[in-house]
């Protein structure tokens, strides 16, 4: 059977082709009645409207372009699971790229996208690379995630400080006083920001830092944890600087013959689908990633059907702190903990940042 044109469907519901662009599209007032008669008509011939002549018409492809600084683990996936189901839910596609962390790079994956899609988010915790991305596109429509940017350009920034902030005052009121924090690497901004907020916290309370530089993996994070367990008085608290190497530094104070939570506690930031599953299940600052990514999507949509000029916030996540049993053993000396304690299990579906 001859697949259905726009032209059928304007036939059959007796309104001209325009109206049922106009409808289909949403460009342009149409009354309920004729919206009506048009929707019947597509669900009676199940028509489907073809997305080139549609490009070719609206100069629109209908795809969005994200870049991001890796396509490797759960935090990504997640995060890319919520823009794809938002993507979907609005008759949009997704064009996905990975900057592997090089400002050159991104650069060349965004020339790459120019004229193939309507709206881009840049995803990197470098200056350079997103102040890069704003010089590239033009007026194409950008939303910038996790970046440094001027005021006035649309983002969604979480605020690390105060989430590693959290972390350590759960674990001192736990009565932990030896508190290390594995930080992510130099120069990244969400790394920066999270040690900063361990910094202010243990200053508060009067306790000595003890800082080891990660690079945001499981690996980084188990070499981390073997060179404390290797101290000769190890830490009683460790805060990491993500999920990923809270697990490997889990692992290696584990080998060791140290006992999480009751010789160690560990604190993990982003709640990624693993912190549910180990064991001890890990205490983390959730940033709820799949509705984060979600919401990125549906921004930028908002500001391809604005032209650009609408929502140009710096919207803030407020990381939720999660207790789960590696940091709940109450140290001597220590406050009682009335956070409470979550042990969902979140969507498989779907680390690093």
């Amino acid at each position: 059977m001859k697949a259905a044109t726009i032209r059928d469907v304007a036939e059959r519901a007796d309104v001209s082709v325009a109206s049922v662009s106009r409808v289909l599209t949403g460009a342009g007032p149409v009354t309920e009645t004729t919206r009506a008669k048009v929707m019947q008509a597509v669900e009676a011939l199940q028509y489907v409207p073809h997305s080139g002549a549609r490009s070719l018409s609206t100069s629109r492809t209908h795809t969005i372009g994200v870049i991001l600084p890796d396509l490797y683990g759960e935090f990504f996936s997640e995060l890319i699971r919520g823009m794809d189901v938002a993507a979907r839910a609005l008759g949009y596609h997704l064009i996905v790229s990975s900057s592997h962390d090089d400002a050159e790079e991104a650069s060349a994956a965004i020339r790459s996208m120019r004229g193939r899609v309507d709206g881009l988010i840049v995803l990197s915790p470098h200056v350079d690379a997103v102040n890069l991305a704003s010089g590239l596109v033009g007026r194409l429509p950008i939303l910038v995630m996790n970046g440094g940017m001027d005021e006035g350009t649309p983002s969604i920034v979480v605020d690390n400080h105060g989430g590693a902030v959290q972390a350590v005052e759960h674990l001192i009121a736990t009565g932990r006083r030896r508190i290390a924090h594995i930080a992510g690497p130099t120069g990244n901004l969400e790394a920066e920001s999270r040690m900063a907020g361990y910094m202010e916290a243990m200053a508060a309370a009067g306790l000595p830092t003890m800082v080891i530089e990660g690079a945001f993996s499981q690996a980084s994070g188990q070499d981390a944890g073997v060179r404390l367990a290797a101290l000769p008085e190890p830490p009683d608290a460790v805060f990491a600087g993500n999920d990923n190497m809270a697990v490997g530094a889990m692992l290696a104070l584990q080998d060791a013959g140290l006992v999480v939570p009751d010789q160690v506690a560990i604190v993990g930031f982003d709640d990624i689908p693993l912190a549910a599953l180990v064991r001890p299940g890990l205490t983390t600052l959730r940033i709820k990633i799949a509705e984060t990514g979600r919401n990125a999507l549906e921004r930028v949509v908002r500001l391809i059907r604005a032209d650009g000029d609408a929502d140009t916030a710096c919207e803030v996540v407020r990381p939720e702190l999660v207790v789960r049993p590696s940091s709940t053993a109450e140290r001597p000396g220590g406050a009682a903990d009335l956070i409470r304690t979550d042990v969902q299990k979140p969507s498989l579906e779907g680390e690093k940042l």
